[in-house]
């Protein structure tokens, strides 16, 4: 039950990802540090303990998503580049250790969620872009496109996104600029639609979702405005 420090990375940054690749090392990618946008990445072994540089992206982000995908790879998209929102895509090769471009978004977005769907394509949902807070969601496949899917019932920022063991995706809570929401949502990939199920007992954003072995979803933490 107790922390202890491994290696630094070789360069401070907030607003990134961390995703754990099929071969045990994880994969930070992008982010900020202080007022610059990168697009370097790391890799950790925990193994070692160490971080080491590997490809750069070719776009600078933070506040993106990355998604493991079936195949190994890595699909990064979205986020913010410090002047612009953006809805462009890349894939990281853990084999070769790049970066190359893929399909773009219909929709620049960030402080949205990507979730891995058992069909192998994964769904964006929501977010923010310079139109305002979107209730609308994509589709990524293998073959590197993307489509549109239904729209949720609110647009929502700052949300979390859980796979359920029935395959369909919860969606709770977030916020639409002064309407921050305690609903939730559930998406249907055989349909593509979006179903209300039940609300928390208050509004959070900012919080975190995490399925527990008994099939339930621990929702926890976060920011109720309502409380002021």
């Amino acid at each position: 039950g107790t922390f202890t420090t491994t290696g630094a990375m070789g360069i401070a940054r907030y607003r990134h990802t961390a995703t754990l690749l099929v071969n045990g090392t994880v994969l930070v990618a992008g982010g900020s540090n202080g007022s610059t946008v990168l697009s370097s990445a790391e890799l950790y072994d925990p193994g070692t303990g160490m971080f080491t540089p590997t490809g750069a992206m070719e776009t600078a982000r933070g506040l993106h998503t990355a998604t493991l995908l079936g195949n190994g790879k890595i699909v990064i998209a979205g986020g913010y580049n410090g002047s612009g929102y953006l809805s462009s895509g890349e894939l990281y090769d853990s084999g070769t250790g790049t970066f190359t471009p893929t399909g773009a978004m219909g929709t620049a977005r960030y402080y949205y969620t990507a979730t891995l769907l058992p069909s192998g394509k994964v769904l964006v949902a929501g977010g923010q872009s310079g139109s305002g807070i979107l209730s609308s969601a994509e589709l990524y496949d293998l073959e590197g496109t993307w489509s549109t899917t239904g729209s949720m019932g609110a647009g929502r920022w700052c949300h979390t996104a859980t796979l359920l063991p029935d395959g369909k995706a919860l969606v709770v809570g977030g916020s639409n600029s002064s309407v921050y929401h305690s609903s939730a949502e559930l998406y249907d990939r055989a349909t593509g639609i979006w179903d209300n199920t039940g609300s928390m007992a208050v509004t959070r954003e900012f919080h975190r979702a995490t399925l527990l072995l008994n099939g339930k979803v621990l929702v926890e933490g976060g920011r109720d405005y309502s409380a002021g």
